[in-house]
C-alpha cells in the first residue's frame, strides 16, 4: 500500500510484539490498554444508554396519564369560562385536544387503612382526547363514571393497598370541615369503586383517584374547573407552545407544560446522567494512559530501530509520527471495540438483565422503588459519538509523550551498548 512510511512502520508495531519474551510482554501491556478503553467506552455507553431509556420509559408513562400542558387559574383559582380558554387555546395549530379537570387532595379510607391521594375530576370523552390512559379506558373503566352516581376509579396499587374491588365502598376525607353545633367535623363522602386503572407509573397508580367532573365539583365545592389540560402534536415542543399560550391567554391564568410541572425529577435525573458520564470518563482516561506506559517500553524496545532511521535519513518528526500511528491505532481500535460491545449489550439488555436475574434470584428494580419493573435502554447518537471522540482524543494525547520522547533520541547514544 502506498501509505506513508511512518503509518506502515507504526501499524507494523503495532501488530508486532509476539516472537520472543520481551516484545511479548509489550504486546501483552498494549493488549491491557487496548481491552481497558473497549471496557470504559463500552460501560459508558451501556450506562448512558440506560439512563436514557429510564427517562423515556418515565416520560412515557407518566404522560399517559397526565397532559402535555395545564392552563389553570392563578393562584389555584377556578376557570369561570373553561370553554372559552379551551377554544383560546385550541387556535394554536400544535393543540390538538383539550378537557377540564379538577383536581384537590384528600384522604381515602377502607375499614382501618387510610391513604392519601390525588382526586381528578375528569370528563371521560374529552378525557380521552389529552391522555393515552383516557383513550384506551373510555369505553370501558371510565365509561363507569356518571355524574351523580359518586362513583371513583383508582389506582390498581391504591386499591391493591386498600384491600378494595370493583363494587366496594370507600369513604373519602375531604380538605376543610364542616360547622355543626358541635363543633367543626370532617366532610366525609362515600363512593362506589367502578373500576381500576394500571398506568405502569408507581407514583400514580399508588396516588391517584379518578372521578367524574360534576361529583368533584361538588365535592371540592369549586365554582368551576380547576384547569384545562391540553395535549400538544409533538410533545417535545411543549416548553415552546406553553410560552406562546401564556402569551396568546393573558395574565389571567397560568400555562404548565409537563416538564415544568415534573421540573425537579427530570432536573435530577440529567445531574446524574452527567456525573455518571464525568465519572465514567476517568476511567477510559485511567485506559488510555496506559498507553503511555506501553509506548515507553516500546521506544526503549526500539532504540536501535530509531537510530538506524534516523541515519537513513528519518527527520524527529517522522520518528515521532511512528509511535503516535501506534498509540493512535491501539485507542482507534479500543474505541472501536468498545463502541461495538456496548451498542451489542444496550440493544439487548431486555433480554441479558432478565436472564440474570432468574440466574440469581434477584430484582434490579423493584417497581415500588424505581416507578418501572424492568431495565430500559435508548442508545442515542448524541452520547456515542461524543464518547468516540472523547476516547480517541484521550489515545491520541497519552503519545504525545512518549512519541516526543523517541524524536528526541540521539543515533550515536542508540548504538553505542549494540
Amino acid at each position: 500500500m502506498n501509505w506513508p512510511y511512518e503509518m506502515q512502520i507504526g501499524w507494523r508495531y503495532t501488530r508486532a510484539g509476539r516472537a520472543g519474551r520481551k516484545n511479548g510482554f509489550i504486546s501483552f501491556i498494549s493488549g491491557v490498554s487496548m481491552l481497558g478503553i473497549a471496557l470504559g467506552v463500552a460501560a459508558l455507553i451501556i450506562v448512558l444508554s440506560v439512563m436514557n431509556g429510564f427517562q423515556k420509559e418515565v416520560r412515557n408513562r407518566m404522560l399517559s396519564i397526565v397532559s402535555h400542558v395545564e392552563v389553570v387559574g392563578v393562584d389555584g383559582a377556578a376557570l369561570a369560562d373553561w370553554q372559552a380558554t379551551a377554544a383560546a387555546a385550541r387556535r394554536n395549530p400544535a393543540v390538538v385536544g383539550a378537557a377540564p379537570f379538577v383536581v384537590s387532595q384528600a384522604l381515602i379510607a377502607h375499614g382501618d387503612d387510610m391513604r392519601g391521594v390525588i382526586v381528578r375530576g375528569i370528563v371521560p370523552e374529552q378525557e380521552a382526547t389529552v391522555t393515552d390512559l383516557a383513550a384506551k379506558l373510555k369505553d370501558t373503566t371510565l365509561a363507569r363514571l356518571v355524574p351523580g352516581a359518586w362513583g371513583v376509579v383508582l389506582g390498581v396499587e391504591l386499591a391493591r393497598a386498600l384491600g378494595v374491588r370493583e363494587g366496594d365502598k370507600v369513604t373519602i376525607v375531604l380538605p376543610g370541615g364542616q360547622v355543626t353545633p358541635a363543633g367543626v367535623v370532617p366532610r366525609l363522602k362515600s363512593l362506589t369503586v367502578v373500576g381500576t386503572f394500571d398506568a405502569g407509573h408507581y407514583e400514580y397508580d399508588s396516588g391517584l383517584a379518578l372521578v367524574h367532573l360534576d361529583d368533584a365539583a361538588r365535592l371540592f365545592r369549586s365554582e368551576g374547573p380547576s384547569g384545562v389540560q391540553l395535549r400538544l402534536a409533538d410533545l417535545n415542543q411543549a416548553p415552546r407552545i406553553a410560552a406562546e399560550l401564556a402569551q396568546s391567554l393573558g395574565p389571567q391564568v397560568e400555562v404548565r407544560d409537563w416538564t415544568r410541572t415534573n421540573r425537579n425529577w427530570f432536573a435530577a435525573v440529567q445531574v446524574e446522567k452527567r456525573l455518571m458520564f464525568i465519572i465514567l470518563t476517568l476511567i477510559v482516561a485511567v485506559a488510555a494512559f496506559n498507553l503511555v506506559s506501553t509506548l515507553v517500553m516500546t521506544v526503549t524496545d526500539k532504540r536501535a530501530d530509531i537510530a538506524i532511521l534516523r541515519t537513513l535519513g528519518a527527520t524527529p518528526r517522522s520518528v515521532m509520527g511512528i509511535f503516535m500511528v501506534q498509540g493512535a491505532a491501539s485507542g482507534v481500535i479500543g474505541t472501536l471495540g468498545g463502541v461495538l460491545l456496548g451498542l451489542v449489550v444496550a440493544c439487548n439488555i431486555d433480554v441479558i438483565v432478565p436472564a440474570i436475574e432468574r440466574l440469581l434470584h434477584i430484582s434490579f428494580l423493584p417497581g415500588s422503588v424505581y416507578l418501572i419493573s424492568r431495565m430500559p435502554s435508548d442508545p442515542q447518537q448524541g452520547d456515542i459519538v461524543p464518547i468516540a471522540l472523547i476516547s480517541l482524543l484521550l489515545a491520541f494525547l497519552a503519545t504525545l509523550y512518549p512519541s516526543w520522547s523517541a524524536s528526541r533520541l540521539k543515533p550515536a547514544e542508540a548504538l553505542r551498548y549494540e
